[in-house]
């Protein structure tokens, strides 16, 4: 029982950093229609930043995380002008070769700037772990939680009790009919690419001091983005929110009563099951109207 509840606590803090993964990718897919082969690559460039500001520019480690997630945002802002703008109306695959290369060289940018080597992202938490009965977390993991969990309130609320949040539902319902009432769609578009960015980037900023730092540390989490938003159902907020909860239990769960060399293949198998059952995923979203 000790162990069970060690393994959910685990997959509470896991959890809401995939979540906030799932929901910048699937809020992407929902509104531009978008498949975002680039939101590895922004989890990479979103721990980076953690380490530069803290390691190189001598910032604090709270400041340190906000001007990672306003670095993501600005990032994806400029993929949004510069690549996807210009491709507004292409076909599917034009867009999606576009967006592979371009996760590539954020990618191969981040190795030239920073090196093969890992890196570790310091923090002012204590070493000593919290101890809750049989229960032991770092002070570092409880912090990740709290912000993942804050992140992913703020993007509800964005969504659901703004102007900029009524303006992207109603671009995702009909985006004639919301161009038709005063709608800036291609605004909507630049910030609904940004937010997805800032979304990822701050999954990074998060998990990076958590472990290390290094080039190819977007290539699994992008995959699992993908999973979740699978699991859930495509352009689902809520569905990515629990799916990214439900993958970090699968792996969770696996890893300790199974094998740790099976920790990432249990959730894909996980997903796999669910998908045979329901190939729409768990929360399928109504399609678009139009």
């Amino acid at each position: 029982m000790d162990q069970l509840l060690q393994h959910l606590v685990n997959t509470l803090i896991l959890g809401g950093t995939y979540a906030l993964l799932g929901i910048g990718l699937t809020l992407i897919f929902g509104i531009m229609n978008v498949v975002n082969f680039t939101h590895g690559a922004l989890y990479t460039v979103g721990a980076y930043l953690t380490y530069l500001a803290v390691s190189a520019l001598g910032l604090s480690f709270f400041l340190a995380l906000p001007a990672a997630i306003l670095g993501g945002l600005a990032l994806g802002a400029a993929i949004e002008l510069v690549l996807l703008r210009p491709l507004r109306g292409s076909d599917i695959d034009t867009t999606m070769l576009v967006m592979i290369g371009a996760g590539i060289i954020l990618q191969s940018g981040t190795l030239w700037l920073f090196g093969g080597v890992a890196k570790s992202i310091p923090t002012p938490f204590p070493e000593a772990p919290l101890q809750l009965g049989p229960v032991s977390v770092s002070w570092l993991r409880l912090f990740v939680l709290a912000a993942a969990l804050a992140l992913i309130g703020l993007t509800y609320a964005l969504i659901n009790r703004t102007r900029l949040g009524l303006a992207m539902r109603s671009t995702f319902q009909d985006e004639d009919t919301a161009a038709l009432m005063g709608v800036n769609v291609r605004l909507i578009y630049t910030a609904t690419f940004a937010i997805g960015s800032s979304l990822a980037a701050a999954a990074g900023a998060l998990l990076g001091p958590v472990y290390v730092v290094f080039p190819q540390m977007g290539g699994l989490a992008e995959l699992k983005a993908f999973a979740i938003v699978i699991l859930g159902g495509l352009g689902n907020i809520t569905g990515a929110a629990i799916g990214g909860f439900i993958l970090a239990l699968a792996e969770e769960l696996g890893a300790g009563y199974i094998s740790s060399g099976y920790r990432d293949a249990m959730g894909f198998l996980i997903i796999i099951a669910v998908l045979l059952v329901k190939p729409t995923g768990l929360f399928a979203r109504a399609e678009r109207i139009g």
